[in-house]
């Protein structure tokens, strides 16, 4: 969501923390139940050298590769904090430019700006509008006495600290850093809690805020109290608002400007507290134990100087180290605790929970093992996917209960591990959701039966983009029949498959009672399949009837729906459904401009919408005409033939990636070409497989590799979305590319590793070896046969199977140009 432009910068190199003991010794201890690894932070460019550039060995250590920093820069919106694998908590900085009310991104934290307000213990991994949501519970740890109101503090003039990143560190489930106020704070997470270690000079205050009220996008209530005979603070705030700033429309409603969700904290600490204090907007109260009040969810003015908190100080004379446990839960107060003291132990240390998590970490991340390529690429690959991993988020308790859309409290179901939240729909279906399959297809399961559970939920409705469990109406289409379809395709069967199915065949063929409605347009729209009975009269979104953000958009991103659930219906066996929905697939059309040869946006009365160029967004969604017209991955052929044939099409591919002068053209910038910055054609430099030329493939996607990507804090093209973007990365990195959403065949490219080696959580193993790194393949074998397609069956996903490539510096113009050898639309 949201575009940007990569820019480029030298790799970061985190500075390492200390040693921790082994995992071995840790795990002996009983004191971390989560399982998990040593935090030392190795350099991104030095990690793993040898294993990395050695093709006869595979990284044994992926998470000595990872560089939570890459992305932090120039609109990535990732964040460096401490979090485990679809961690509830995520414990990170939130940066302050001046103003309390706001954020440097939509994630709280920015490379570029060196001065931070708390730590908080809820984000998001790289959402597009700005402020996002979440960034819940800031703690600020300062030097000096409370005289005043935190709140009041509308400038983060005086309760907030500068920092140095010589002084800062990160590693998957840990971050340091030591703050020019004298303090070194130090964080490490389980799934649902953490510990934080904050270790304040001598002779100066020794205080730490709970700025309770102050998520990124506001709240509306907020509770702390301070109970200082079991040196407990605890507290809860009644927030939500994702993307409430946008003004959607010269003063349309925005429908998430609301409370979807209460967040609970309990945090105890294992020193005495010598003093405590409470605020209410400008009041102080020296001593308070208890305080509430939330700060609204606007700016300015408006919301400036409002909220509540509470502090406590500690005796600092001769320095103090003070450790804090905190659980978190969505559900209650007691969900908190029970989560904090059954995830982080009384006698737990930083070290031995990051060494936990990270062990987890690395469990995750050696579903991919890779081998021969570069250190850059390995830390690259890593990162990535580790981005990938860090959602969908947990979001029961221990005990089973989650927080449901309706503000209710929810059990899971029997016979699934857990409720996953956060869903960022219209993003992730087109790559991060078959990386999510691929590795973990039991999570994949767990989250689809989340999904029809939120749905059932919220009236029946499957909503585009989730916070949490619940509906944010951002972005156009219907992405959840997408993701479906394809997790079904790859194997994914524990969910109420049926259920499933049948739910979203009712959301794709019955109008529901807010498909009329404009409130949240563009951008929030209420409606999910909106218009949808016009909608299916005209055979295309009318872009002055759509009730949608756009609706060439909105054509095309239900035409890549239905087609998705017709061969899901094949796979059920539902013949009549796979039929109409096959049909449907092909709208599309209906908004192919044949006199431009662009797609366009298109009027109620059947005229074109005055005004177009191929710059045009007027009917699309953050994109262009140029950009949606490739929007067809199910009809590839068919969008051939109305480009004038393969030739032709190839023609118009080719002026996508280059300038005027023949070179490559693809990190964004131009609204007539490939932007590798947002989602609507990141699947185009795989096209050229369907159009006979596979080697263009392969040079292109390289070039975007190599161009778009890179590492340090600017080493993503634009902002990650939920990993997204990250993902489309591993896909490059290791050649292969989901053909289409509701299949799992896949496009076959070039690694940038000599060897691939995937383990499926549910046991299938893949195997990708190539002769070398050269982008070029000159011929292939899978399982041992000769190869001459440009792609593998689904078999080779759900079965697994070794891919054997042979590649080199010089283009193959035979391998796989056959008709016969192309992808085959259905």
């Amino acid at each position: 969501m949201n575009r940007s432009r990569v820019h480029r910068r030298p790799p970061f190199r985190p500075v390492p923390l200390a040693a921790a003991a082994t995992i071995a010794a840790l795990l002996g201890t009983g004191l971390v139940t989560a399982p998990a690894a040593p935090a030392t932070a190795a350099p991104a460019s030095a990690a793993s050298t040898t294993e990395a550039s050695t093709a006869s060995r595979l990284v044994r250590d992926p998470a000595a590769s990872v560089d939570p920093f890459i992305g932090t820069s120039h609109d990535g919106n990732t964040w460096p904090g401490a979090t485990a694998p679809f961690g509830m908590m995520q414990w990170s900085p939130t940066g302050t430019t001046g103003d309390q009310t706001s954020t440097p991104v939509a994630n709280g934290y920015s490379y570029d700006v060196n001065r931070l307000r708390g730590f908080s213990l809820t984000h998001l991994n790289g959402a597009g509008c700005a402020p996002g949501a979440a960034g819940d519970v800031p703690i600020m740890p300062i030097t000096t006495p409370v005289t005043g109101s935190p709140s009041a503090d509308t400038t983060d003039a005086v309760y907030a600290a500068g920092y140095s990143h010589d002084q800062e560190s990160a590693s998957p489930g840990r971050y340091a850093v030591q703050l020019d106020n004298g303090v070194r704070t130090d964080l490490a997470v389980s799934t649902r809690a953490g510990i934080g270690e904050f270790r304040f000079p001598a002779g100066q205050a020794a205080n730490l805020l709970f700025r309770t009220s102050n998520s990124i996008n506001g709240s509306e209530a907020a509770d702390t109290r301070v109970d200082a005979r079991t040196r407990t603070v605890s507290g809860s705030v009644l927030t939500g608002g994702f993307c409430s700033r946008r003004g959607n429309g010269g003063g349309a409603t925005n429908p998430d400007r609301r409370s979807y969700y209460r967040l609970f904290f309990t945090a105890t600490f294992d020193r005495d507290f010598t003093t405590t204090g409470t605020w209410k907007d400008g009041t102080v109260q020296p001593g308070g134990t208890h305080a509430s009040g939330g700060e609204g969810y606007l700016t300015g003015a408006d919301r400036a100087g409002r909220g509540s908190g509470a502090w406590v100080g500690f005796d600092a004379r001769r320095g103090a180290t003070v450790h804090a446990r905190i659980g978190i839960s969505y559900v209650s107060a007691a969900g908190a605790v029970a989560n904090r003291d059954a995830e982080v132990r009384k006698h737990a240390s930083v070290s031995s929970v990051a060494a936990a998590t990270r062990a987890s970490w690395n469990r995750e991340l050696s579903r991919i093992r890779v081998g021969g390529g570069t250190a850059d690429r390995t830390a690259q690959l890593y990162t990535s996917v580790y981005h990938a991993l860090m959602q969908p988020n947990t979001l029961n308790d221990r005990d089973g209960r989650y927080l449901g859309p309706d503000m209710r409290v929810h059990r899971l179901d029997r016979g699934h591990a857990a409720v996953y939240g956060t869903y960022s729909g219209w993003d992730q279906y087109r790559a991060q959701i078959q990386l999510l399959a691929l590795l973990r297809p039991d999570v994949a399961g767990d989250m689809a039966q989340s999904m029809l559970r939120f749905a059932q939920q919220n009236g029946g409705i499957w909503d585009r983009w989730l916070h949490l469990g619940a509906p944010t109406h951002v972005m156009t289409g219907d992405p959840s029949a997408a993701t479906l379809a394809t997790w079904y395709a790859m194997g994914v069967r524990n969910f109420d498959v049926r259920a499933a199915y049948q739910s979203l065949r009712h959301q794709a063929t019955v109008q529901n009672a807010d498909a009329l409605s404009d409130i949240g347009c563009p951008g929030q729209c209420l409606a999910q399949r909106p218009a949808l009975d016009q909608y299916l009269q005209r055979q295309y979104a009318a872009n002055d009837d759509c009730h949608c953000w756009g609706g060439a958009a909105e054509t095309l991103e239900d035409s890549i729906s239905d087609s998705a659930l017709g061969s899901w219906a094949a796979a059920l066996g539902l013949r009549s459904d796979a039929r109409m929905f096959a049909a449907r697939g092909a709208y599309w059309k209906n908004t192919f401009n044949p006199a431009v040869g662009y797609q366009a946006a298109r009027q109620a009365d059947g005229s074109w919408t005055p005004g177009w160029t191929p710059s045009t967004g007027t009917g699309f969604a953050q994109g262009t005409s140029a950009q949606y017209t490739w929007l067809v991955p199910q009809d590839v052929s068919g969008l051939s033939a109305a480009l004038g044939g393969d030739e032709a099409a190839v023609a118009r591919l080719d002026a996508f990636f280059h300038d005027a002068s023949g070179a490559f053209a693809v990190t964004g910038g131009d609204a007539t070409k490939f932007d590798p910055t947002n989602e609507p054609d990141i699947h185009t430099p795989w096209m050229y497989n369907a159009l006979g030329q596979p080697w263009k493939t392969q040079e292109t996607v390289r070039r975007v590799v190599d161009d778009a990507y890179g590492t340090g804090p600017g080493g993503l093209p634009g902002n990650d979305d939920l990993g997204t973007m990250s993902a489309w990365y591993v896909f490059a990195s290791i050649g292969l590319f989901p053909q289409a959403p509701g299949r799992a065949e896949m496009l076959i490219g070039s690694p940038t590793f000599s060897t691939v080696d995937i383990r499926r959580a549910s046991g299938q193993r893949i195997v990708i070896r190539s002769s070398g790194t050269d982008q070029y393949v000159q011929g292939a074998r899978l399982d041992g046969r000769t190869l001459t397609k440009s792609w593998v069956p689904a078999s080779f996903v759900n079965r697994g199977g070794t891919l054997s490539l042979r590649v080199g510096s010089t283009p193959d113009t035979e391998w796989a140009t056959a008709p016969r050898d192309r992808p085959q639309d259905r």
